[in-house]
């Protein structure tokens, strides 16, 4: 399985994240783990999952992120499993809004084929850090995405 994981992160801690799914992800397949602004036209080809997670911002995703997914031509994630996380307080989703919700919807209008539901992760602050356990808990919803996957 060839991962390819898009990330924004002010603070670090979405990064943090994001390492800790591709550390997971790399036991399957090779991973590239690029940020926001490191993406470009050819970082889709021989892509069989793209994952993307961002801090939640004003309960949407951020502007680096949003300019990313628009830059996608429609269709460019024909078929191609995605997942999309983020960081945010915790809260009622309804409260602080979810950047994975809204990142999972795009990713859907460029033909990707959602195959978790939008996961978030938790800050104790808006600088971070982490709330406990939010590393593993990554670690833990990457395997079930290769489990969802059936990748061996």
């Amino acid at each position: 399985m060839n991962t390819l994981i898009i990330c924004d992160s002010e603070f670090g801690n979405t990064y943090r994240i994001a390492e800790a799914i591709a550390e997971v992800m790399g036991r399957v397949g090779p991973v590239r783990l690029l940020r926001a602004g490191e993406f470009g036209p050819g970082a889709l080809e021989g892509v069989n999952l793209v994952l993307v997670g961002g801090p939640t911002h004003r309960h949407t995703i951020s502007k680096r992120l949003k300019a990313v997914l628009k830059s996608m031509p429609r269709k460019a994630l024909r078929g191609v499993p995605v997942a999309a996380f983020d960081t945010r307080y915790r809260m009622p989703r309804w409260k602080s809004g979810s950047a994975a919700s809204v990142a999972a919807r795009k990713l859907r209008s460029r033909g990707g084929r959602q195959i978790v539901p939008p996961e978030s992760f938790f800050v104790a602050a808006r600088e971070g850090p982490l709330e406990d356990g939010e590393i593993e808990w990554a670690r833990e919803w990457a395997a079930s995405i290769i489990i969802r996957l059936g990748v061996r």
